[in-house]
């Protein structure tokens, strides 16, 4: 614990504190703070106790909900707009409504940072996922119009930050390459990692032949890339010797489903329907919205975790794999690059369903191998990428942005 005159108040600020990797990284944060001693107090526009992270619920920090009755879209449209909408307000309820905090976290949505910095006691400190004018699509006029101000505007707010932190080198370079004004001024974000808790994970002693996807049923998550590749497994023939083992072997799905979101009731669909199409449907099993406790139990029982986002800005799925003991095989970009060690802690290949299922069957060849792999994922985890190294790092950032405010 810190020391009492070393102890901060902290805000932080998130627009929706669900259950994706962000939130993660969110909940993370203020748990990891506040067992440095700072005094945590999460502020977001939409809460539900019903479905969140274990760890809110706790009383461990207050979470405090503005704005939960403005849109999150207009007839499905225009979310960037309403995103921005209830993080101002989130924004003027605390400016307005609370006392000076030491530091400020604002998370994703950087157009809160110029009404935050309006108190002038607090430093505030951002956190880039990832540069939101490149998710966003700019395919045609209209949206190209439609964005044009709201990716200046994101510029120009990140920039404000006292300081900015990011999930990735990855992400780093990506930023400097994006947001070439701040670089040629000579803004350099700092590299945090995401972290897991490792503690959560007891020794696995089973590694049935399952594979296991994790993601939010989005598009951009390529979770079709499983169900192709597992697929694609059942035709690799003489490829794998060991046949018995792909009779048995099975593909769950599983992750963050709303189905307020549309994309997310679609998407669902489209993957049924091509798992119906490539005549695997009937040994693919889909979870949605799994607890935290279902999740664990799924990674206890796995022989390892596909990750099929390409490009993905750091990726919190490999990690808590790791961290339960499993290799991974993913896509060979983005964060994944920087968190699984290839042919040691998983595989990394290009994204396609040939390139998947012949790591597949690597381990289906020789399920030991899986087992060797999941001992040096996770001790590779807690070395680098655990909470308490999170932790200790994001403590002392914001205890150095928070000491030259005093200076």
């Amino acid at each position: 614990m810190e020391s009492a005159s070393s102890k901060l108040k902290i805000a932080i600020i998130h627009p929706d504190l669900g259950i994706g990797g962000a939130e993660r990284l969110v909940v993370d944060a203020a748990v990891e703070l506040a067992s440095h001693g700072h005094s945590v107090h999460i502020f977001t526009a939409h809460y539900d106790k019903t479905r969140c992270f274990e760890e809110t619920l706790s009383g461990i920090f207050p979470v405090t909900v503005y704005g939960a009755f403005l849109p999150r879209h207009i007839f499905y449209r225009l979310h960037a707009l309403c995103a921005y909408l209830r993080c101002i307000f989130v924004a003027l309820c605390l400016l307005f409504m609370w006392p000076s905090f030491d530091a400020i976290l604002a998370d994703q949505v950087s157009v809160v940072i110029p009404l935050l910095k309006l108190k002038k006691s607090s430093k505030v400190v951002f956190y880039c996922h990832f540069p939101d004018l490149l998710l966003a699509k700019h395919t045609t006029l209209l949206r190209r119009f439609y964005r044009k101000p709201i990716d200046f505007i994101e510029e120009l707010t990140t920039g404000m930050a006292d300081m900015i932190l990011v999930n990735s080198k990855f992400t780093a370079s990506t930023f400097a390459n994006t947001f070439k004004h701040l670089h040629a001024r000579g803004v350099r974000p700092a590299v945090l990692y995401p972290a897991v808790n490792v503690d959560q994970f007891g020794e696995s002693h089973s590694y049935k032949l399952n594979f296991l996807s994790i993601n939010r049923f989005e598009r951009k998550k390529n979770i079709d890339l499983a169900v192709s590749a597992f697929a694609a497994l059942q035709n690799l023939g003489t490829d794998v010797p060991q046949r018995q083992n792909l009779a048995d072997t099975t593909l769950t799905i599983a992750g963050g489903y709303d189905k307020r979101l549309k994309e997310n009731v679609e998407y669902l669909e489209e993957l049924k329907s091509l798992a119906e199409r490539e005549g695997v449907s009937h040994r693919i099993k889909f979870i949605t919205s799994c607890s935290t406790a279902e999740r664990n139990a799924l990674l206890s029982q796995c022989l390892c975790v596909l990750y099929t986002p390409k490009d993905e800005h750091f990726g919190i799925v490999p990690l808590e794999a790791m961290a339960a003991y499993k290799p991974v095989i993913a896509c060979n970009s983005g964060g994944p690059v920087e968190t699984v060690k290839d042919g040691v802690t998983g595989f990394l290949c290009e994204p396609t369903p040939l390139e998947f299922s012949l790591a597949m069957a690597k381990l289906l060849q020789d399920p030991e191998t899986a087992r060797k792999m999941g001992g040096f994922a996770r001790q590779h985890v807690i070395e680098s990428f655990s909470t308490k190294t999170f932790g200790v790092h994001l403590n002392q950032f914001l205890t150095n942005i928070a000491r030259s405010k005093q200076d």
